[in-house]
């Protein structure tokens, strides 16, 4: 937050530090014209001139010289200020406690992190990687703040601030023979090795579901029950995977993965909710976090439907 004389204040004090109305702009990034017409604006509102206009530049008159050591002592006191109304909203420091499920452990919640700890290098963080109904129990019984779970399941116990749907596809690496073909059918991977995820995944059953509907039992497969092993066989070519577009969105997006979303009659999509309790009175800090938590599920949102068309 700036002084609520920040225009003023800001340009006079360029202007007495560097001695030149040219010097300031350039150091503000306005015009020069605008340095000239705050300082003359402040000059007859005073009834004092603020600078001496000398050949080699300009020079604090008394009046000046005074308003400058204000301005400076205001702005001290004001950042005091700042600080004191922090504390009250809880922003001077404290923590934030959320649960995430480990698919979302290289995502745009690291970016979160790094943006709040820079804006509140203070603020420390506790968090939980945990599978999606452990986070919820915890986000429920008031241990955490908040939380990213698939497909939530204790609607009456748990409020949904922001969701995405993620729609289930193929992943193939980028070297794969199947990876320049616009569409997929299950018969062309009949020869290919095929990574299928285990339980508890939450894709396991879509996944079996899929090929039970289609009578389909890969001749060639790795079962793996953990996301980020299954992205290490894909990254080496190993086979292809069923899997969420969340699941492998970081390399989808950098362009490691292709992604063929599946079109199937009585296929959900799998849901990534961002949930508090109800009655929950969440921090100013957490509020804050949460609040760019959203940001990036909207965004998200709009760049997986450029991708997955």
């Amino acid at each position: 937050m700036a002084l609520p004389f920040s225009r003023f204040a800001e340009y006079f004090i360029a202007v007495a530090k560097t001695g030149s109305l040219r010097k300031a702009a350039d150091q503000l990034f306005i015009s020069v014209s605008a340095v000239h017409r705050q300082i003359v604006l402040a000059e007859e509102e005073l009834g004092v001139a603020l600078f001496e206009r000398l050949p080699n530049g300009l020079k604090l008159t008394l009046a000046g010289e005074l308003l400058y050591a204000d301005l400076r002592s205001w702005q001290k006191d004001f950042q005091m200020t700042q600080k004191r109304l922090n504390e009250i909203q809880g922003l001077q420091r404290g923590s934030i406690d959320f649960g995430v499920i480990s698919a979302l452990s290289e995502s745009f919640i690291t970016d979160v992190i790094q943006s709040i700890h820079q804006d509140y290098p203070w603020i420390n963080f506790n968090i939980r990687v945990l599978d999606s109904d452990s986070v919820a129990d915890l986000v429920i019984n008031a241990e955490l703040d908040f939380g990213l779970i698939l497909n939530p399941k204790h609607q009456h116990q748990l409020q949904v601030s922001s969701f995405i749907e993620m729609p289930l596809g193929f992943v193939i690496p980028k070297q794969h023979p199947l990876a320049n073909k616009e569409k997929i059918y299950f018969s062309d991977t009949l020869e290919f090795n095929h990574i299928i995820a285990a339980a508890p995944l939450i894709i396991h059953d879509h996944v079996m579901a899929l090929y039970k509907k289609h009578d389909f039992n890969p001749p060639h497969q790795i079962e793996c029950n953990d996301i980020r092993m299954m992205l290490s066989l894909l990254r080496n070519n190993l086979g292809i995977g069923i899997m969420s577009y969340l699941d492998a969105y970081a390399c989808i997006e950098n362009g490691e993965f292709e992604f063929r979303t599946i079109h199937e009659n009585g296929l959900h999509p799998i849901t990534l909710a961002l949930c508090i309790a109800p009655k929950r009175q969440l921090s100013r800090i957490s509020q804050i976090m949460m609040n760019q938590i959203i940001e990036h599920m909207e965004a998200q949102k709009l760049r997986m439907i450029e991708i997955t068309q």
